[in-house]
């Protein structure tokens, strides 16, 4: 559980602190030095790192190689960064790290709320949370490589309580987190379907 001051004082404003907790939990981690390494969708198992020196030695050895999510919101190193030895330490701080994962959640969410039609229902509300949770893991949505993606820019409208929580379903180990920086297989591309929950429809 996140401590109240650390989301005060350090996540982005415009996530209320209801939201902030349950994305952590859904798509973070507890530690701060926590780094995980994926390639080609597998996890590659690293030494747990005991120091944020040890941590960012792990990051640069494999940031630009494969995908490596960093720190307690698991944010994605190297993103706008050309070579490992700019990462910066702030990859391991509790509170950077949250500044910037909070941040970088709060577009993903306008990303997605843009491409739903900025619905003002607070009903759409929880459906958005999942799925900008779901392009956190991944890295895309709808084909958008969110990492990368322009700010749409605009108000998060409507937050509401994530369904159960915030218990979002953990991070499948097999399923591939894919992000700008690892390089797509050409028979992947286009391959991304619809998330939306059609079966209510009609009374079914």
């Amino acid at each position: 559980m996140l401590d109240a001051a650390l989301i005060k004082d350090c996540a982005d404003p415009s996530l209320k602190p209801a939201i902030v907790e349950p994305f952590v939990s859904a798509a973070g981690s507890a530690d701060p030095l926590a780094v995980t390494v994926r390639s080609g969708g597998r996890l590659i198992l690293v030494p747990k790192a005991r120091s944020p020196d040890e941590a960012m030695d792990i990051v640069r050895q494999y940031a630009g190689k494969a995908v490596v999510r960093v720190g307690l919101t698991q944010f994605p190193a190297g993103v706008g960064v050309k070579d490992p030895a700019d990462l910066k330490p702030d990859l391991v701080d509790a509170c950077q790290n949250l500044r910037m994962g909070t941040v970088m959640f709060a577009k993903i969410m306008r990303i997605v709320a843009k491409w739903y039609g900025n619905p003002k229902s607070a009903d759409a509300f929880p459906q958005i949370f999942e799925d900008a949770v779901y392009a956190w893991k991944t890295g895309e949505f709808e084909g958008v490589g969110v990492f990368q993606a322009e700010d749409p820019g605009g108000p998060i409208t409507n937050q509401a309580e994530p369904r159960d929580g915030g218990e979002a379903e953990p991070a499948d180990e097999e399923t591939p987190a894919q992000t700008d920086a690892e390089p797509r297989e050409p028979q992947e591309v286009g391959k991304a379907g619809m998330r939306i929950d059609l079966s209510r429809i009609g009374g079914k």
